[in-house]
This record gives structure tokens, C-alpha cells and sequence, in this order.
């Protein structure tokens, strides 16, 4: 119990001050006038003036409470490397019996594991929150049982004790590292990208000069370099392939080192085309003619080339070559010398008219064959004598003409082949699309694929593989109508960018594959088809082991199921004849990218509250009691500050001076000072 004296002013002090200031003056001013009660009227006005001033004594029944320490116990992935793990445990334990033995005194153990979505160690977020639940003037220490590897120094609190770190790990430990320094997320086809990147032993390492790394595209068998330690090396790599390349860099491990979770690399790059080059033949200026050239110049990723027949041999009208403004079309230059540089062929309403020869379209037959692409937009004059289905070309084209022309107006339709289909699937509902007015009638050969139908079922876009390229052929002209909304339009400029774009190889629109899109440690696996089921996926994990996962159909062609790594690392996709490698989460996670341990990261903390670092290989410290603003470490001692803090019980107060008390002695004062000055 303890009692103190405190005051209740019935007015305000600085009105009490100005009474009080009176008083005074008034003792003063009967001083100087030389009245004998002087000193009794003093003694009246002290009274008064104490009276307002209301003290009382207040008395508290208090009950100690105890002083809080925090065990704060590090045990993320770094934690679980060589012994550190029972290290912390087993000084955690003895640190918990240790300060059981003293009087008034709680342990509070707190365990931190690895952040989520690889944020690494957050220590300082869980001293915080700890915090947040105990009351900061019961809690006298804060010891940390870590590495001194974390991740969010920036989330330090206002300490209200002594915090310390007992650090684990091994002062002759040592690490090598490999670290990507550049990865651009996009690469050009056939252009070498140069990735950056480094080899750093931290630690007690030995002193090697160099290592070797092995680099291995999508899974397959890895090349290896020698490579410096301690230095930026540049590594020259070309893409294999369009779409998603996996690029995996490792350093084998050195003997000693404390870990190889951090020798390997995981980077992803997109493979994308410099530029596509499309040609472009028009066989006379027309209302669609237009329609391709809008597409194809809109897409900044296309170079186009573009000839219109305006002036066809057999046109003589005797005007001098030398005063037309047209240019000769470089038949030669186009389909012998650069026909290789082009990804695309467009005859648009071409047919044969002495322009070019049956040798330059047997070479865009040959051009085909080894993995090109020809697209026919066909017209009245495919169903004539003069077809391009009548030339050499004729042999990769997947459908012939029967020389109907059917002029009616009809709604092409999606095939049920042609939902499944990528260059179709999902474009919409037929009965919304506009009528086109003209079709070719045409036979597709055995090998050709029907997406989209016109009149009666007559097919309308066929598509075809020939060796290593790819044929398109669209019975009709009137898909510009479309692009002018004429009955409402229809999905033109998707229809023909994905036709184009299927023609050209760009991987998000093969009919037959198999990817994956990652998202952390969880990737969506994704196996389209034009097939009406799938087989399993099997799983082969970072460790070797394998799994099987059973995928459903969300739209037509396209078979999905989620599934969750358990591991970070390259995991390997197979479901029938199709393959895919997909990376989750980075290769070397936050946890294992400096595994060293250090005090280096804490001291700016530490230093605040004066706390220390012991390294537990030298045995636990001994734990002293210091006062606040001491310091709170030495050689082979940390310290705890005790907060002697109570909590209230009951509080009671009695008047220092009662009313009758202030009434009896004021009255009384100023009585006798009236009686000794009457008498004199």
C-alpha cells in the first residue's frame, strides 16, 4: 500500500494563484501599516487559499506484475540448414527453464516460419505483433533466436526493452551462390540474348578461382561453361522456339558449402518474332482488297508487302511504260531470290494471267513443303480456268474448286471441328453475324481440316498442313462485309489476325499442345485439342518423383486442372505425344539467397535499446538484470530490464482538510486577529 498527496483545485490554479496573490498584498499592506495581526491574518489567508486548492490523501492497495520475455524462435527454411534447427531449440528450451526460476517472471515463446509468396524471414513482423499483444511495461527482454537473416528490417518497432540476438550457424561456415543479374522477360527468335550472370562464395570459402555451370533449354541436355568466381559473366543463348523457354542455369556443388538450394536458376523467356513479313498479291483492286491491308498494317509486329494488279499483260491501251505512274511487279526478286525471307503468302482474287510463271509457283509449292505458309482469299476467278488450284500450287492447296460460283446469301458458321479449333473456337454465335453474298463451292482434300461452313453446309475456311508449312484457303470474298457492319458485321478482324497468326506458328494457336501458366507455386495446366478427351497429365516433380492429374473439359478443345507444387523447381508435363517444362517460384527461394549468418542486419536495432549479439556455438550467455538506459550486453552476459510494474487495486482518498476543519481555523484566525488589534 502506498499514499500520496494530490489535489482537486475547486477553481482553477491560475484563479487560485491570482487569490493567493492577493492575500499577499493584503498581508503586506497590514504589515507596512503596523497592525499587530498581521502574521494571524497570513495564517487565515493560507487556510482560504489551501482550502480551494482541495488536498487529499490518497492511499492505493497495489499488486506487483510480471515481467514479460519474449523467446522469438527463427524457424524458416535458412533455419534447417546443418544443425541449426536443434541449436535453436534446445537454447530456447534452456533459456525458457532459466528464466522460469526467476520471481515474477513469464516467457513468451514465439515460433516465425517463412513468409508467404516467398517473402522470406519476417522477424520484425512477428516481434510486432507480440508486442501488440502484451502490455509494453511488463515487458522487460526480447531474444532472438535467428540467423539474423530476415526480410523486413523495415517493419522494426519501438522497443520498450532490451532486445538481443543469439545467432546460430558456424563462423567457418561458407555458401557459393549463383545469381541471375539480367533476364529479360521477352527474346527475338534466331537473335542471341545475352543473360548475365554470377558466381559469389560468401564465408569462410576457399580460395577457387572459377567453376563451371551447366545451362539447359526446356529440360534437355545441359552444355557447360567455366565461368570466374566473383565477376558479371555474359552468356550468349538463342531461343529454340517461340512461346515460353525454360532456361535452367546450375553451379554443381563445392564440398563444404552449407547448401545448393541456391546453385540453380530458374529463367523463363518469352521467344517472340523480330518482325513477321507478310506478302501480299492482290489479283485486282476490289472492296476486300483493303479489308487484308487494314489487318496487316495494324499490327505493329507485321512488315507488309503489298502488290495490286492494276495493269495486267493482256491490257494494251498504248500508253508509253515510261509514262505510268505504276511500278513493274518484281516477280523474279519476290518468288525466287526473298521468298524465303517471308513468314506469309496472300493471293487475294489471284489467278493466272502471264504475271507469274508456273516455275515461280512451283517454287511457293516447294516454299510450303519446307515451312512456309500460303493463304488463298478466294474469288470468282478461283472457280475459273485461269485457278491458282490449276498450277503447280495447286498440289498444296487443301481444297479444289468445282467451278460453281453460288451467288446467295447465306451466315458462315462455326464447324463443330471448328469450335475445337484455336483459329475459330470462341468467336462468338453465328446467329449474331452478319450474311456474306458470294461463295466458291469447293471439295477439300482428305487431309484438309472444315472450321467454318457457309451455304448448305458448303465448306468455307479450310485449313491444311503440308510437310513442314501451312495452307489456309477461304471460299469467298465477302468477309470485308463484316468489317463494314453490314447486317450487324462479325468478328472479321479477330477471324483473319488468328487465321494469320495460326498460319505463321505463333504457339498460342496450335491445335495440339500442352502448357502451363504459373503463378507462384500453383500453375494452371492447360491441354488443348481437337480430340474429345485426354489422357492424364503425369507430373515429373523438381525431385524426380511423378504424378498423375486428371484434367476437365472448361469449352470445346480445351481440357484444365490447377495444380499446387509442392516444391519450388522445373517441373516436366506429359500427356500422350506432347511435352512441356514450366518453372514454379524462383529456383533459389528468399530464404536460401544469402544463407551466411550475420548480425549485420540487426545491429541498427539492437543499437537502440543496447542490446547485443552471442553467437550460440559459444554457449548460451548468462542473463543479468540492468536498469533502463544501461547498457545491456557484455562478454559472455546479456541483460533484462525488470519493470517493477503493478496493477491497482483499490484507491482511496481522505481530505487533508475537512470543511468544518477550513471553517474552524479561518473563522478562527480572523477572530483573533480583530481581537489583538481591538485590544491595542
Amino acid at each position: 500500500m502506498t499514499g500520496t498527496l494530490v489535489f482537486d483545485p475547486l477553481l482553477p490554479w491560475i484563479a487560485i494563484g491570482a487569490l493567493g496573490g492577493l492575500a499577499v498584498l493584503g498581508v503586506a499592506l497590514a504589515l507596512w501599516r503596523g497592525l499587530a495581526g498581521w502574521g494571524l491574518r497570513a495564517l487565515a489567508a493560507l487556510v482560504i487559499v489551501a482550502a480551494l486548492a482541495q488536498p487529499s490523501w490518497q492511499r492505493e492497495e497495489r499488486a506487483p506484475l510480471d515481467d514479460i520475455v519474449l523467446i522469438v524462435e527463427d524457424k524458416s527454411a535458412s533455419q534447417t540448414l546443418a544443425d541449426r534447427a536443434g541449436v535453436t531449440e534446445d537454447a530456447a528450451t534452456t533459456l525458457e527453464e532459466e528464466l522460469a526460476g526467476r520471481p515474477n517472471t513469464q516467457i513468451r515463446r514465439i515460433e516465425v516460419g517463412d513468409g508467404e509468396e516467398n517473402s522470406g524471414t519476417q522477424l520484425m513482423t512477428a516481434v510486432s505483433e507480440a508486442l501488440a499483444e502484451e502490455p509494453p511495461a511488463q515487458v522487460a527482454g526480447i531474444l532472438l533466436l535467428s540467423d539474423g537473416r530476415l526480410h523486413d528490417l523495415e517493419r522494426a518497432p519501438d522497443l520498450p526493452a532490451p532486445m538481443h540476438l543469439l545467432m546460430t550457424g558456424q563462423e567457418d561456415d561458407w555458401d557459393r551462390r549463383l545469381i541471375v543479374e539480367n533476364a529479360p522477360a521477352f527474346a527475338i527468335l534466331d537473335e542471341p540474348v545475352t543473360l548475365t550472370v554470377r558466381v559469389e562464395d560468401e564465408g569462410a570459402a576457399p580460395d577457387v578461382a572459377q567453376t563451371t555451370i551447366d545451362i539447359s533449354v526446356d529440360g534437355a541436355e545441359p552444355q557447360t561453361f567455366d565461368i570466374p568466381i566473383g565477376q558479371s559473366f555474359d552468356l550468349p543463348i538463342t531461343l529454340p522456339h517461340g512461346g515460353l523457354n525454360v532456361i535452367q542455369f546450375t553451379v554443381p556443388e563445392a564440398e563444404g558449402e552449407i547448401t545448393d538450394r541456391n546453385n540453380t536458376a530458374l529463367v523463363q523467356i518469352n521467344g517472340v518474332r523480330d518482325r513477321l513479313r507478310v506478302l501480299l498479291v492482290s489479283g485486282e483492286p476490289h472492296a476486300g482488297g483493303r479489308t487484308w491491308r487494314n489487318l496487316l498494317k495494324s499490327d505493329s509486329s507485321v512488315d507488309l508487302v503489298h502488290f495490286t494488279i492494276l495493269r495486267p499483260p493482256e491490257k494494251q491501251d498504248g500508253v508509253p511504260v515510261n509514262e505510268l505512274s505504276l511500278i513493274a511487279f518484281p516477280t523474279r526478286e519476290l518468288f525466287l531470290e526473298k521468298i524465303e525471307d517471308f513468314d506469309l503468302i496472300i493471293f487475294d482474287r489471284y489467278k493466272r494471267r502471264g504475271i507469274l510463271p508456273s516455275i515461280y509457283l512451283d517454287n511457293v509449292r516447294n516454299y510450303v513443303e519446307e515451312g512456309g505458309a500460303v493463304m488463298i482469299a478466294a474469288g470468282p476467278d478461283f472457280a475459273s480456268a485461269d485457278s491458282l488450284a490449276r498450277t503447280p500450287l495447286g498440289e498444296v492447296l487443301p481444297a479444289t474448286p468445282t467451278a460453281r460460283v453460288i451467288e446467295e446469301a447465306f451466315r458462315p458458321e462455326i464447324t463443330e471441328l471448328g469450335e475445337r479449333h484455336p483459329v475459330t473456337s470462341g468467336l462468338g454465335t453465328a446467329e449474331d453475324w452478319g450474311r456474306w453474298l458470294r461463295q466458291i463451292d469447293v471439295t477439300p482434300t482428305d487431309s484438309a481440316e472444315v472450321v467454318m461452313s457457309g451455304t448448305e453446309g458448303r465448306p468455307l475456311l479450310v485449313l491444311d498442313r503440308i510437310g513442314e508449312g501451312r495452307v489456309a484457303l477461304m471460299a469467298s470474298d465477302q468477309a470485308w462485309l463484316w468489317s463494314r457492319g453490314y447486317e450487324g458485321g462479325g468478328p472479321q478482324l479477330e477471324l483473319l489476325r488468328r487465321l494469320a497468326h495460326w498460319m505463321m506458328k505463333e504457339p498460342e494457336l496450335e491445335e495440339e499442345t500442352l502448357f502451363a501458366e504459373p503463378t507462384g507455386q500453383r500453375m494452371r495446366i492447360v491441354r488443348r485439342t481437337l480430340g474429345e478427351e485426354v489422357g492424364p497429365v503425369t507430373v515429373t516433380r523438381p525431385d524426380g518423383e511423378t504424378e498423375t492429374v486428371t484434367l476437365e473439359e472448361t469449352s470445346p478443345g480445351r481440357f484444365e486442372a490447377v495444380y499446387e507444387g509442392p516444391e519450388i523447381g522445373l517441373y516436366r508435363l506429359e500427356e500422350g505425344e506432347q511435352e512441356a517444362v514450366v518453372g514454379l517460384g524462383p529456383a533459389a527461394p528468399r530464404e536460401f539467397e544469402q544463407t551466411i549468418a550475420t548480425a549485420s542486419l540487426l545491429e541498427p536495432v539492437l543499437d537502440t535499446v543496447r542490446g547485443g549479439t552471442a553467437r550460440l556455438e559459444n554457449g548460451l550467455p548468462d542473463i543479468r538484470e540492468v536498469s533502463p538506459g544501461r547498457p545491456a550486453a557484455g562478454r559472455g552476459w546479456i541483460g533484462i530490464t525488470p519493470r517493477e510494474a503493478y496493477e491497482t487495486l483499490n484507491v482511496t482518498q481522505v481530505p487533508a482538510l475537512p470543511a468544518w476543519l477550513v471553517l474552524l481555523l479561518a473563522s478562527g484566525l480572523i477572530l483573533a486577529a480583530w481581537l489583538r488589534e481591538g485590544r491595542r
